[in-house]
């Protein structure tokens, strides 16, 4: 899919928006949104667009695609069928099917000979029977670093920094949706590891803690440790390192004191699985792109069929690579169709 990237990357998808009135600005993570912080403005904007640009947009649902045999395609709809020498299908995924997204593209895409890949769930809610999760509900916890590691394998096959969120079956949050999409292999057990100091190297964090027992060396453990941990955290954190909550912060020992410092260097989630297709923010696998023309997304079986978005077997991170892609794809597909002549789309 480089081709299409490249056609029309970051830069170009930034002119066209602003083009079309809609002021940007660039966040942390070099994440860009409307300065209105409103996605509405990006929607409200394309359908200007579309209204000015003369295409006439019937409200119907899709319910079958025919390719015909002489060319050109024949599209039932709820309201009736109509007949289009081109056809670009960009019906989206399988996530969020309230707005629309039920994966019916699949189906036509299937029925017109395509190869539909595997679909799973990608950018999504990771689900963990560990109590502390449920325990914490709600919690967000910043500027950690997670590494999610996968039974058997040496090397981690996910490490990330930034915020992850606490929820009643588990966790969810950025970094947890971008691990998410590697724990998808059929079988696998993963554990995600949270390091909640990693500005801190052992050493360092152990005279912090050290430093913090003698300030409250009086005072029970568990409330000792409210300048290194979220209150809601504490608690079911000293219940796991196995350490008595109301012992004395002065009697604390070094073998415990360790055991805080590599619960907090180290906190282990084990990961029951991914919450259900619908939840996530997209959905991974799709027709296959060996069937597809990079540079026009063209279908290489049915000349005048293209695709364009989530449909298409290309998924990445959260943090605005979907809808690259989606931006990508659809102005490769649209041009090319567009541009094979002056008939239907």
């Amino acid at each position: 899919m480089f081709a299409s990237f490249a056609a029309f990357g970051p830069h170009d998808v930034k002119e066209y928006f602003e083009g079309l009135g809609v002021p940007l600005k660039v966040e942390r993570g070099r994440r860009v949104f409307p300065v209105s912080d409103r996605a509405g403005d990006i929607v409200f904007a394309l359908a200007r667009e579309v209204d000015s640009s003369g295409c006439r947009t019937v409200h119907a649902r899709v319910e079958n695609v025919y390719a015909d045999p002489n060319g050109g395609f024949t599209v039932e709809t709820a309201v009736g069928t109509r007949r289009f020498d081109r056809v670009v299908i960009a019906t989206g995924g399988m996530s969020y099917p309230r707005t629309g997204s039920t994966g019916d593209g699949y189906r036509f895409a299937r029925a017109l000979g395509h190869t539909v890949t595997p679909l799973s769930p990608s950018l999504v809610p990771v689900e963990s029977d560990m109590p502390l999760c449920a325990g914490c509900m709600g919690l967000t916890l910043k500027n950690i670093a997670l590494t999610v590691r996968e039974d058997g394998k040496p090397k981690p096959v996910y490490s990330g920094f930034g915020e992850m969120l606490f929820t009643h079956f588990g966790t969810s949050g950025p970094l947890i949706l971008s691990a998410s999409a590697v724990m998808r292999k059929p079988g696998a057990s993963y554990e995600a590891v949270i390091d909640l100091k990693p500005a801190l190297d052992v050493a360092t964090l152990d005279r912090r803690i050290v430093s913090d027992l003698e300030k409250y060396r009086n005072r029970d453990l568990e409330n000792s440790l409210g300048g290194l941990l979220p209150q809601k955290l504490i608690k079911p954190f000293v219940d796991l390192t196995g350490i008595d909550p109301t012992k004395k912060s002065n009697s604390v020992t070094r073998a415990e004191r360790a055991v805080i410092v590599e619960t907090m260097k180290a906190l282990r989630i084990p990961v029951k699985g991914l919450r259900p297709i619908e939840e996530a923010v997209v959905t991974s696998g799709g027709v296959s792109v060996k069937e597809l023309d990079p540079k026009t997304m063209e279908s290489k079986l049915v000349p005048g069929l293209y695709f364009a978005g989530e449909i298409i077997d290309v998924d990445g991170y959260t943090g605005g690579y979907n809808l690259q892609i989606a931006w990508s794809t659809g102005h490769a597909a649209g041009i090319a169709a567009a541009s094979a002549g002056n008939n239907d789309i």
